[in-house]
């Protein structure tokens, strides 16, 4: 490793085991069978484990003041990459060396010690991170600033709100000033208003000659923060390039076709619950489930999910942004006031909200789908910004007499009149 090498990772892979239980009620008979029928099996693996590899053969260096974007599906191992750099696990195989402080946020929880009050855990995760009390002492009305709970400051941490500790995570590991800072997908968690807090000081993070390791879904936020990113797939590194390069190649291929996405089980967070996604599908005018749309037509969005149990507060909706991660817009399903007050809670059951984007909006381009089920500055449940691409062609949109292309996200039909005076 290098002089200007601070993070170094050699062939790093990461095994898991995988446990089935055995049926606990099964008769003495039933039992009796069983042994005799599968004798090896129930000697030698009570339990039915299996394992998989989450990480293989993962190898890279990261030089001083780099920003690296890590890009992937879920379930690609982008978590678990950061999590052996964090010392949180350990690999399997492989070594990773790290020169420097290394400040984490992982996942809401993660370095905090839930008995603590805010403000003994801010000190607490200065001293982890090596500094002096009075180096913490300088940046602590700052952190409490930007996190906006001094409020709740001398609460234990066990009583935040999900969003409540997210904020101060992210401030104490942003202001702390770690020489290197490993990030996982902090814009998951949040409201708007904070996730723009969070990108601004991102920049300035990256900005500071700091080495920053960023996971993220938001391609917006990978192209702004980074300067060069890995893609994993299935966990294992595809390519490493500059970040356009990179993110076009993940746009490419990283989105479900035909205008339709349907969740796996095994891609829906564990912390989604009682909210479960089902699908987000795009309806041209002849209600047909299609990714190719025509700008003058309108367009309906299906975003279709299932509640476990009764949420209060939930709502859904979707972003609309451009492959290059210019958001359009945003919207969701209680904005209108009158919805806003009918659901102020949502029951169990199935459900479809549904909207329409008006014809002779969108200009022609490819644009991402992405969706979102929340309780406002409380808990977000589920977000997928890489849900489903889709094509806009302008046939038939005004002003085509010229045929030019038109600058700009959105090509409206304005209401002009011309008057002689």
């Amino acid at each position: 490793m290098n002089k200007d090498t601070v993070v170094s990772v050699n062939n790093i892979g990461k095994q898991y085991n995988i446990f089935t239980e055995v049926n606990r009620y099964m008769t003495l008979r039933d039992k009796i069978v069983d042994t005799i029928k599968t004798p090896i099996r129930t000697l030698m693996h009570p339990t039915g484990s299996q394992s998989f590899w989450a990480l293989r053969n993962i190898s890279f260096d990261v030089e001083r003041g780099n920003v690296l974007g890590i890009i992937g599906k879920n379930g690609a191992g982008k978590s678990t990459l950061l999590k052996i750099l964090s010392r949180v696990v350990e690999p399997t195989e492989g070594r990773a060396e790290i020169r420097g402080r290394v400040g984490t946020l992982l996942e809401v929880g993660t370095g905090f010690h839930p008995e603590l009050t805010g403000r003994e855990n801010i000190y607490l995760n200065g001293a982890i991170l090596g500094m002096k009390r009075v180096d913490i002492e300088r940046k602590f009305d700052e952190i409490v600033a930007f996190s906006e709970i001094e409020q709740f400051l001398d609460t234990p941490v066990k009583r935040y709100s999900s969003g409540m500790y997210m904020r101060l995570a992210f401030s104490v590991s942003a202001h702390l000033e770690p020489e290197i800072l490993i990030v996982d997908e902090v814009l998951a968690v949040g409201d708007a208003e904070f996730q723009r807090k969070c990108l601004g000081k991102m920049s300035d993070v990256a900005g500071s000659g700091r080495t920053v390791l960023f996971v993220s879904h938001n391609m917006s936020a990978v192209l702004r923060l980074t300067h060069e990113c890995i893609i994993l797939e299935h966990g294992k590194m595809v390519k490493r390039a500059p970040s356009q390069e990179a993110v076009d190649y993940y746009l490419s291929k990283d989105y479900e076709q035909g205008g339709e996405r349907r969740w796996k089980a095994e891609e829906i967070p564990a912390g989604a619950g009682p909210f479960r996604p089902i699908a987000v599908r795009l309806r041209n005018a002849q209600n047909v489930v299609t990714d190719s749309l025509r700008s003058v037509d309108p367009i309906t969005v299906e975003f279709e999910y299932e509640l476990d149990s009764t949420i209060p507060g939930l709502r859904t909706g979707i972003y609309l942004a451009t492959t290059r991660g210019d958001f359009v817009f945003t919207s969701f399903d209680t904005d209108e006031l009158s919805r806003f007050d009918s659901y102020t809670e949502r029951k169990s059951g199935h459900y479809i909200s549904r909207c329409t984007i008006p014809g002779n909006m969108l200009n022609d381009g490819r644009y991402v789908l992405g969706v979102n089920a929340s309780v406002f500055k409380m808990k977000s449940y589920f977000t997928d910004q890489n849900a489903v691409i889709m094509d806009v062609n302008i046939s038939g949109a005004p002003g085509m007499q010229w045929g030019e292309s038109r600058q700009g996200v959105v090509r409206p039909a304005l209401e002009w009149e011309i008057i002689r005076k």
